[in-house]
């Protein structure tokens, strides 16, 4: 259930599309824009099939006085969200939550490495412009299936010049993870978003490599993109209780919705 006080109406003032099969939104939240921090992610309010859904989006850039942007790639294999997101004009009223960060760049440390693997981009691309404008040392690894499907890449080598390296599938330029966080310096922070087989390897080669844990922060998609959404079942021996989840929905809202009493944190 919604808390009426953290969320808003806003109104989207423009629209842009950054790559083939990725959209820019740009929207002004009507009680004024809510102090955010790189790495911070809003919830929005969807209509999928006709039904009210959630869909949680990471906020591209700094932050901008009276302004939100996303960045939304179009998925055909998807809950719906997207295609909502995709149908957006200028002048198209949402609702949308107050900014959260559970993905924060923590300033001031000795050296970081900023990774992202295809739409990961777009909470990366905050971090990126705060380092550079403190002057902070790092790097960005880019990773995507060819440069034209890169999002905001012309801005990013505009502002980071050689701090930015692009690893493009068709170029045959591939990140190896491993090999790139055994070269790092021993007090460097890795920044990590994308798939879940980058973010995989990438805590496997980090605890290997004996790295502390608090200097590997990540953040992942919803869906691990390896398989469609279908419905399942699921079933509660304890209470008695089957239901279907469908495709466009969790387990959680599902079980709530069949009346289930549900304890979470």
């Amino acid at each position: 259930m919604r808390a009426e006080s953290t969320w808003t109406d806003a109104v989207v003032r423009a629209t842009r599309d950054v790559a083939p099969n990725i959209r820019q939104i740009e929207f002004a939240p009507e009680r004024g824009q809510v102090v955010w921090t790189a790495g911070s992610h809003i919830d929005i309010g969807v209509m999928v099939d006709g039904r009210a859904d959630t869909r949680s989006y990471s906020l591209v850039g700094e932050p901008d006085a009276g302004c939100y942007r996303v960045a939304v790639k179009r998925e055909e294999q998807s809950r719906g969200g997207s295609r909502f997101m995709w149908s957006l004009k200028p002048g198209s009223r949402l609702s949308v939550s107050a900014p959260k960060n559970l993905f924060e760049l923590q300033v001031g440390r000795p050296e970081y490495l900023l990774v992202a693997g295809g739409i990961g981009i777009t909470p990366i691309v905050g971090m990126a412009q705060v380092l550079a404008r403190r002057g902070e040392k790092f790097r960005l690894y880019y990773c995507g299936r060819s440069r034209r499907e890169m999002a905001f890449l012309l801005e990013l080598f505009e502002r980071l010049g050689d701090r930015l390296e692009i690893f493009a599938a068709d170029e045959g330029h591939r990140l190896n993870i491993a090999e790139a966080i055994a070269g790092l310096a021993r007090d460097t922070e890795l920044y990590l978003c994308g798939p879940m087989r980058l973010l995989d390897a990438a805590r496997q080669a980090w605890a290997g490599a004996g790295r502390p844990a608090t200097s590997l922060r990540y953040e992942t998609f919803a869906n691990s993109g390896r398989h469609a959404p279908e419905r399942f079942w699921v079933r509660v021996p304890s209470h008695g209780v089957e239901i279907v989840v469908p495709e466009n929905k969790t387990m959680l809202d599902a079980l709530n919705e069949a009346g289930g009493e549900v304890m979470w944190d």
